[in-house]
């Protein structure tokens, strides 16, 4: 039996208030959403023109969203450098810098020079940006959701997991909402300029507030206990590969769906001639505003039935809305129009996302959890990258039912990949001690 004076000592960590890491990361990850937003909605509406002098619509959204795609495609290698850091030199560290990366690249697309006046230079530079965007974007939500998670209390991480995911919605709340009050006041390039230009200031806000929270527990936990692997991302891949592509897997319904509802309606609505793009936008806005508070209400729920269960009203329900969202939208009217992005968003994403950081978290040991999450959180961004483009395509095919039969597989294989993955709610699996 081991005596008393044989055990090594306890390792005593600072930790943080959980209701103000989990604040700080929110603010974060909404300024960081609302940069990576706001290029989908320019995609949609400005970016065929002015970057690609196309002579037709379908083919200008359709360069325009093959760039937004790039960004997609840049996550993953931010997610690998963002876990590997994550679990090396601690979770705040690639907060910080991810944030900052995010900053520059979204400020730097609001001076770009247009097709008109340097000509392919202008894609070209572009592009590179996005890819930059789309590296800090990848390295941001693994970093986030591990300061909340691991500094809540276990009974309560849905919950304080949830309290970080709501920074998406604010950000696309943000993104839009700037793009409609830009509109008003401003004429030609500066709509979409403005809100690049401006999004320096909440970049500095948000690096201030995180500079002051602690580094989570965990981390230094697993630092003074000496378990910090050199290569955690390869570690990771060949111990946990499963559950990587288990996240992947899981993400396809919120993600993908997020992006047809979000970014692919937009154009939808203009290429079909069915209304104005302010008022997909209203809908998003009033489903963003609700997510504020439905995200709250789903992680708090899983902390008491479990993460698997509310997981699978999101998913189940995008299988079942697929083709009445479309009919609603098909419809013209202003109101069924705004109803359709607003459900969309709040039964179909939310209650996905919200239980995302807290089930995703639980599934990795601590050692590699910022390399697991990350790979398959981001890991999902390369299909979900797509889909605005993959979507417009089928609609110029087939029409309408294109996207909705998208819509619908994507809710389907999600809903297969969540009965088939272990619940990890310490309510569920007895681990609240």
């Amino acid at each position: 039996m081991t005596s008393t004076a044989e055990r090594p000592p306890a390792t005593t960590v600072q930790r943080d208030n959980p209701l103000k890491v989990s604040i700080a990361s929110m603010i974060g990850t909404a300024v960081e959403s609302y940069d990576f937003f706001i290029y989908g909605t320019a995609a949609a509406a400005y970016f065929g023109t002015a970057f690609f002098a196309a002579d037709t619509p379908l083919i200008g959204i359709l360069a325009s969203f093959a760039t937004l795609a790039i960004g997609f495609f840049f996550r993953p290698l931010g997610g690998y450098l963002a876990g590997h850091f994550g679990d090396r030199v601690g979770r705040k560290t690639i907060l910080i810098a991810a944030l900052a990366i995010m900053g520059v690249a979204t400020f730097l697309i609001g001076v770009l020079p247009t097709y008109a006046t340097v000509g392919v230079l202008a894609p070209i530079l572009l592009i590179v940006l996005r890819a930059v965007q789309g590296i800090g974007y990848g390295a941001e939500w693994g970093g986030a959701v591990l300061m909340t998670v691991e500094h809540a209390p276990k009974a309560r991480r849905g919950f304080f997991g949830s309290v970080t995911q709501i920074g998406i919605p604010a950000g696309l709340l943000l993104a839009n909402g700037t793009f409609l009050l830009s509109a008003a006041i401003f004429e030609g390039d500066w709509v979409w300029r403005v809100p690049f230009l401006l999004s320096i200031v909440m970049v500095a806000i948000g690096l201030w507030i995180r500079l002051g929270i602690t580094e989570s527990p965990d981390f230094e936990k697993m630092k003074a206990a000496g378990e910090i692997h050199k290569r955690p991302a390869v570690e990771v891949l060949k111990r946990d590969w499963r559950s990587v592509l288990r996240i992947i897997g899981l993400r396809l319904a919120e993600t993908g769906g997020y992006y047809i509802t979000t970014s692919f309606v937009i154009s939808y609505v203009v290429l079909a001639g069915i209304t104005e793009t302010q008022y997909v936008l209203y809908g998003t806005i009033i489903g963003s505003a609700l997510g504020l508070v439905s995200h709250l209400l789903y992680g708090a729920l899983s902390d008491r039935i479990g993460r698997k269960r509310v997981f699978l009203i999101g998913s189940v329900f995008t299988i079942l809305f697929a083709f009445p969202m479309f009919l609603l939208i098909n419809t013209g009217a202003v109101v069924m129009v705004i109803v359709a992005v607003a459900m969309s968003l709040l039964f179909s994403h939310d209650p996905i996302f919200a239980v995302e950081a807290s089930w995703f978290s639980e599934l990795f040991d601590r050692n590699v959890r910022a390399s697991g999450i990350s790979l398959g959180y981001n890991g999902a961004s390369i299909v979900a990258g797509l889909l605005p483009f993959l979507a417009t395509a089928m609609y110029g095919w087939i029409g309408w039912v294109g996207p909705a039969l998208i819509f619908m597989a994507l809710g389907v294989i999600s809903t297969v990949v969540a009965v088939i993955t272990r619940e990890t709610a310490p309510i569920k699996t007895g681990e609240l001690g």
